[in-house]
C-alpha cells in the first residue's frame, strides 16, 4: 500500500502522526518543506504501476520555503486525483476557503484530535482507491429516469399519446416532476416543432393573470403602453402548460373554458376574437374533484381538462429509483460546477432510500447539488448527508395520516415540539445527537404546517382548525407519554398542561391505549 506523505516543519507533529498512523497499519514518509516533496515526486519513475508515490498528502499550510497551498496546486497539477489534507494553526476563514478552492480534500485546524485526524486520513486513503466514475453514456442525458412500475406506466402513457394532441391533466405532489412530463408529452407529439410555453397560475397575482394568459391591447389599463401577446398566442402551434391549474381564480376559469371549447379568446381590452391552435396540458397537486364539490373549480372546466389523466407517483412510491436519480443529479451538478462527479457510498444511498422526501424529486436534486458542493470526499458517506436526511423520520416510519408533502413533514411534530424543552429533557438522558435532530426537525415543521394549511384552505375545507389541532395535540401527547414511559403526570408537566387536561385530551383523541397510567 502506498504511504501517507506528511509535510510539516514541526518535528513533533510529524512524530505524532507517524506513530498514530503506524498503529493504524498505515505506512508514512515525512518531509520538512514543500521543496523536498516536489523533489521526491520528480524522482519517482514515470509510468511505473508500482511507483511508491503518496496515497494521501498531509501538509502544513505555513512552512519555510513555501506554503501548503502552493504545494497543493503543484501536486494536483501532476496528480489531480491525489487527496490533499491541509493542516494549519491559523483557523481563519480565508485559509479554509483557499484550501477548498485549491482542491483540498479536507482542512484540518491545529490542535487536532488525533483519532479524528487518523480517521480523516484513512478516509482519504480509501477515497484514493475508489473506482473512477464511468462517463459512458453521459453525453446522452435521458429526459426522465425511472425503473419503478409506476414510472413505467407514465412512460407507456407518453408513448401512447405521442400521435395525439389531446388535452392532458397531470396530477401529483409538488416536486414530483409534472413539468418534465409535460415537456416530454410535447417533445413526443405532432406539435413538437412548435413552442412549449409554461405558466404557473399560482405564482402570478390574479389581477395580472388574465393579461398573462390572453394578452392585452394598448391602453387596456394603466401602464398598458403597447399591445402585448399573451401565453396563448406565444404558444401558437405548440403546447401551453398550465401548472397549478387548481389555483386559477374562478372568474378566469370561464375564459379558459371558452378557449378550450371553441379556440377563440379576446385580449384584455380587445374587441376582436383571436383564433388559437394550441395544445393544452394542465397540472395540479390538488384534488380537483374535491375542489369541484367545494365550489372552487368549475365542473365543466374540470371535464374539459380531464380528457386524459396522468398521475405522477411521489418519490416515496418509487424508492427503487432513488439510486439512479441520485447518480444522475450528482453528475448533473458536477457538470454545472465544472468538477468531478462524486459517488455515493452504499450506506448513504440506503439512508436516502429510507428518507420520506416530502419535496419529492426536486428535493433529491437539491440534496445532490448540496452534496456536490459540501461533501469533502469524492465518495459521499452517511455523515456527509444533510441534517434533514439524517434526522427526519424515514418514509417507512411516516404516519398513515401523512397524505400530502406538507403532511409528511408533520411526522416530526413530536420531536420538534419537545426540542423546545430540551433543557428539561437532556438531564434525563437525551444525547446531543437527538437534540440536534429535534432542532433540525423544528426548523422544517413551521413551513410544513403552513403549506398543508394553505392546501387545505385552498381546497375549500372548513374544518382545518379542528383537523390540524387534533393531529398536533395527538402527536404531542403521544411523544410526551413515550418519553415519560406512560406517566401522565410527568407528561403533563413536560408539556406545560394540567393532569386533568391531558386526561381529557387522551379521552377526546382516543389515545387511551397510548399510555400505561
Amino acid at each position: 500500500m502506498k504511504p501517507i506523505w506528511i509535510v510539516d516543519d514541526d518535528p513533533s507533529i510529524r512524530f505524532v502522526l507517524e506513530k498514530a498512523l503506524a498503529r493504524d497499519s498505515l505506512s508514512t514518509r515525512s518531509f520538512t518543506n514543500p521543496r523536498e516533496v516536489l523533489e521526491a515526486l520528480d524522482a519517482l519513475p514515470p509510468g511505473d504501476p508500482e511507483r511508491q508515490g503518496p496515497q494521501v498528502l498531509v501538509s502544513d499550510i505555513r512552512m519555510p520555503g513555501g506554503t501548503g497551498l502552493q504545494l497543493l496546486e503543484q501536486v494536483r497539477a501532476q496528480d489531480p486525483e491525489l487527496p490533499v489534507i491541509i493542516m494549519t494553526a491559523y483557523s481563519d476563514l480565508d485559509s479554509a476557503v483557499s484550501a477548498f478552492q485549491s482542491g483540498a480534500f479536507e482542512y484540518l485546524p491545529k490542535p487536532f484530535d488525533l483519532p479524528k485526524a487518523v480517521a480523516l486520513i484513512r478516509r482519504a486513503a480509501e477515497e484514493n482507491n475508489r473506482e473512477l466514475v464511468s462517463e459512458e453514456g453521459q453525453s446522452a442525458v435521458p429526459e426522465m429516469l425511472g425503473q419503478a412500475p409506476a414510472m413505467q406506466d407514465v412512460f407507456r402513457a407518453i408513448g401512447r399519446l405521442s400521435q395525439s394532441q389531446v388535452t392532458v391533466l397531470i396530477t401529483g405532489e409538488s416536486g414530483a416532476g409534472k413539468e418534465l412530463v409535460a415537456r416530454a408529452l410535447h417533445r413526443h407529439s405532432p406539435v413538437a416543432s412548435g413552442p412549449f410555453v409554461a405558466i404557473n397560475t399560482a405564482a402570478i397575482p390574479r389581477d395580472l393573470l388574465e393579461s398573462e394568459l390572453f394578452g392585452h391591447e394598448r391602453g387596456a389599463f394603466t401602464g398598458a403602453q403597447t399591445q402585448r401577446r399573451g401565453r396563448f398566442e406565444q404558444a401558437e402551434g405548440g403546447t401551453l402548460f398550465l401548472d397549478e391549474i387548481g389555483d386559477m381564480p374562478f372568474e378566469l376559469q370561464t375564459r379558459l373554458l371558452r378557449v378550450l371549447s371553441d379556440g377563440h379568446f379576446y385580449r384584455v381590452g380587445g374587441h376582436s376574437a383571436v383564433k388559437t391552435h394550441v395544445r393544452v396540458i394542465a397540472a395540479t397537486h390538488q384534488d380537483l374533484e374535491q375542489r369541484v364539490r367545494d365550489g372552487g373549480f368549475r365542473e365543466d372546466l374540470y371535464h374539459r381538462l380531464n380528457v386524459i389523466r396522468l398521475r405522477l407517483p411521489s418519490l416515496r412510491e418509487r424508492a427503487e429509483d432513488i439510486p439512479m436519480l441520485a447518480r444522475h443529479f450528482l453528475q448533473k451538478s458536477a457538470k454545472q460546477l465544472g468538477v468531478e462527479p462524486k459517488r455515493i457510498a452504499p450506506e448513504a444511498l440506503q439512508k436516502l432510500m429510507q428518507f420520506g422526501f416530502p419535496g419529492n424529486v426536486r428535493q433529491l436534486e437539491n440534496i445532490c447539488h448540496w452534496l456536490t458542493v459540501m461533501a469533502p470526499s469524492q465518495v459521499i458517506s452517511v455523515q456527509d448527508l444533510p441534517p434533514e436526511v439524517l434526522h427526519l423520520p424515514a418514509a417507512s416510519a411516516a404516519p398513515a395520516i401523512a397524505a400530502t408533502p406538507a403532511a409528511a413533514e408533520h411526522a416530526v411534530v413530536a420531536s420538534s415540539a419537545l426540542s423546545s424543552v430540551a433543557p428539561v429533557v437532556a438531564p434525563y438522558g437525551m444525547p446531543d445527537v437527538e437534540a440536534v435532530a429535534a432542532q433540525a426537525a423544528a426548523a422544517l415543521w413551521d413551513q410544513g404546517l403552513a403549506e398543508e394549511a394553505t392546501q387545505l384552505l385552498a381546497a375549500g375545507r372548513t374544518d382545518v382548525w379542528d383537523m390540524l389541532t387534533r393531529r398536533v395535540e395527538s402527536q404531542l401527547i403521544r411523544a410526551a407519554l413515550d418519553v415519560t414511559h406512560g406517566r401522565r403526570m410527568e407528561a403533563a408537566q413536560r408539556l406545560g398542561i394540567g393532569r386533568n387536561t391531558i386526561t381529557r385530551k387522551i379521552q377526546e383523541l382516543g389515545l387511551e391505549d397510548t399510555d400505561e397510567a
